[in-house]
């Protein structure tokens, strides 16, 4: 027996599992053995058709009793989108999706995103349902409640078998994009052995509403993402009422229109969704299944309706749905018999898990397959640093921090082979392609730097997915001033504590000519606003390779790096250590007494030297610290800090809003050389002398704080 790449079996009873999950996880075993256990489980099948009493409407209204029963508790949450999906959940769950209960973190387990968030009592209901760990009727009980594992939106990290956090309309879909380039990816490096699962996501008609979900679909369409299926809840109701109030698009000639394979079902019939993910399955294309469903699906005077959307149903006419669905249990209850054959579903899969671990053990990739799996970059990151580090001491370069970025690039891609590149149309300005990478596209699926296209915010989530799909790395550039464009994933990389390198160069006023429509002003501080963003800014090459290997070597949070268009001076020596670690230091250190300190940032640091040199040759001792890294100098003791900051007067001097330094001066509005407005159109170094961020400047700022 021979299966196609994306085939995944041809029927099979509701309660059993496809064929094709079974047949995959026997891969390994040969034609022969196939067709014995294949054989096999059919017989089976036959046997069991009497003992098989749980129907599909039975396991799809306990999904819609637990999501109504656990918003009427909770006075709060959306009963309409769990309930009329329930019954392409069900197929789905119950036909399709490869995955363990028992072990949610299984590597080779498809991955299921909600990317209708407010929804998250389907995924809930399911989870408890099938069998997670943790996930109690309790749990069920206390949605929205804090310290449950059932918050308001579906969490990462928080909740057992959610694979990212989703709520913000369009993200899932654009992460779930993501995690199909990552598992094509691996699929490519380590073969199907190790690597063989799809990617599903539910979205809903407002997802398909926001821009990200059309960057996003205009990239897997590109990219032929062929393990992509999206579940489209065509439900035609939003908030204020009926989605024609603000949307005629057509959403299957628009997916036709980037490239997907598209299909229509009505989601309420399980042979018609089955048939749908059954011909998905077989596309080499990503796949839009439009389910023509009812919102509320169960409740017989709300179904179909704008009220049935984001509140509770209401006592009444959750007494009317539990008559409506013949369901005729308590709030919470479950029948036995349903619990099991849903319970039965959570564990099918289990031995294709024990036969995945069994071929992992005999793989010869294994030790770069869990490496990989780990990104622990370890000794041959702090290698490859030191060795940049002592060449760039010895070369000292001139070069823009985007061009040291480059160069640091070109040594560290080639140490870690995780790391996946890419730019938004901005390569040859981003310097983010190196010699060891090759592109990642339909026809070279195993190359590592992607080619976004002006598609800044779908990036941005597409990493976030590459991330917490695991294997990979992601890095991505653009210009810092659209950090804007990517916002929203940017909060949800630190919200999930995603490894996200996000590489924005053109970083101030310094960019010149194009002006203050590119020229970054507020996008540090409001950076650097974001918890768990680590922000850097380095002064020249060392110090740029030295921010790279932080950014690498950390597994729980998202950095950006914000890198110049201009020249700078290479103001560090080598050095074991690795001083961007800390935060600040002592670049320079006051000769004689200190009586002032300059704390800078970027290419900001060599100005602030040279107006140190100008105030120690009037015998005003003066240090600089450079201070790559506020998020890490604050983490610092506060005998370090105290010892870097010094005593006495202290000046900030940064080529952007002077908003947010006043915890390290003492007056922010006197004690800060930087910028209070836009910038202008003009050669950098007229733009620095227009807006006083010159080291005569500084240090005639300095002279009159001392007075």
């Amino acid at each position: 027996m021979i299966f196609p790449e994306n085939w995944r079996g041809c029927g099979g009873l509701l309660g059993i599992r496809r064929l094709s999950s079974i047949a995959r996880a026997w891969s390994w075993l040969g034609p022969q053995k196939i067709d014995d256990q294949m054989t096999s489980i059919e017989n089976m099948q036959t046997s069991d058709v009497s003992a098989a009493p749980v129907g599909h409407d039975e396991l799809a209204n306990a999904i819609r009793a637990l999501s109504m029963d656990a918003v009427e508790q909770a006075n709060s949450g959306h009963p309409g989108m769990p309930m009329g999906m329930a019954d392409v959940a069900t197929v789905l769950f119950s036909k399709f999706l490869t995955f363990d209960a028992a072990t949610p973190d299984w590597f080779d387990r498809d991955r299921f995103v909600l990317s209708a968030g407010h929804g998250s009592m389907l995924l809930y209901a399911l989870l408890h349902l099938t069998g997670y760990p943790g996930m109690t009727i309790e749990q069920i009980r206390s949605f929205r409640q804090h310290g449950s594992l059932t918050p308001g939106h579906p969490e990462v990290g928080h909740t057992p078998g959610v694979e990212t956090t989703t709520g913000p309309l369009g993200q899932g879909f654009a992460t779930a994009v993501g995690m199909a380039l990552a598992e094509r990816q691996m699929a490519a490096r380590f073969g199907r052995d190790l690597v063989d699962h799809w990617t599903y996501v539910i979205a809903s008609d407002g997802d398909l509403m926001e821009g990200i979900s059309h960057e996003a679909a205009a990239l897997a369409g590109h990219q032929k993402l062929g393990r992509l299926i999206v579940l489209y809840d065509d439900n035609q109701i939003s908030i204020d009422g009926s989605t024609a109030l603000a949307m005629s698009t057509h959403q299957q000639g628009r997916f036709q229109a980037y490239g997907w394979h598209v299909i229509a079902a009505d989601g309420h019939d399980p042979d018609q969704i089955e048939a749908a993910i059954d011909e998905a399955l077989g596309s080499d294309r990503p796949s839009l299944i439009a389910c023509r469903t009812l919102i509320g699906k169960g409740s017989p005077n709300k179904e179909g309706t704008a009220s049935a959307h984001g509140a509770p149903l209401g006592v009444d006419e959750i007494a009317a749905s539990r008559e409506a669905m013949n369901w005729p249990y308590p709030a919470f209850e479950v029948p036995e018999q349903i619990l099991g054959a849903w319970r039965e579903i959570g564990r099918s899969q289990a031995e294709a898990r024990q036969e995945w671990q069994a071929r992992l053990e005999r793989s010869p990739e294994k030790a770069a397959f869990l490496k990989a799996l780990n990104n622990v970059p370890g000794a041959a990151l702090e290698t490859a640093l030191n060795t940049h580090k002592r060449n760039l001491a010895d070369e000292k370069p001139s070069w823009a921090t985007r061009k040291a970025s480059q160069a640091a690039l070109e040594v560290f891609t080639e140490a870690v082979p995780e790391l996946i590149g890419g730019s938004a149309d901005l390569t040859g300005s981003n310097l983010t392609k190196t010699k060891a990478l090759d592109v990642l596209a339909a026809d070279t699926p195993g190359g590592r730097y992607i080619h976004y296209g002006v598609r800044e915010h779908a990036m941005a989530a597409a990493m976030n997915g590459m991330a917490l799909h695991g294997g990979v790395i992601p890095y991505g550039g653009t210009f810092l001033i659209f950090t804007d464009y990517c916002r929203p994933a940017i909060r949800l990389s630190a919200l999930m504590s995603q490894r996200v390198v996000y590489v924005m160069t053109h970083d101030s006023i310094g960019l010149g000519e194009d002006g203050p429509t590119h020229q970054p002003v507020e996008q540090l501080a409001s950076l650097r606003a974001v918890p768990g963003l680590w922000v850097f800014r380095p002064a020249d090459a060392i110090e740029t390779a030295e921010c790279w290997a932080l950014a690498i070597a950390r597994a729980d949070g998202p950095s950006v790096l914000a890198l110049t268009r201009q020249g700078v001076p290479t103001v560090r020596d080598a050095g074991e250590d690795n001083r961007c670690s800390r935060g600040a230091y002592v670049l320079k250190e006051a000769v004689g007494i200190r009586k002032a300190t300059l704390l800078a940032t970027g290419s900001e640091v060599a100005i602030a030297l040279e107006a140190a040199s100008q105030l120690q040759a009037d015998g005003i001792g003066t240090a600089v610290v450079s201070m790559p890294c506020q998020e890490l100098f604050d983490q610092q003791d506060t005998a370090y800090k105290q010892d870097v900051l010094g005593n006495d007067v202290r000046l900030a001097v940064e080529a952007a809003s002077s908003y947010g330094w006043s915890r390290y001066v003492a007056d922010e509005a006197n004690d800060v050389v930087g910028l209070s407005g836009f910038g202008a159109s003009a050669p950098y170094q007229e733009l620095y002398e227009h807006f006083g961020i010159t080291a005569d400047a500084i240090a005639t700022r300095v002279r009159e704080r001392l007075a």
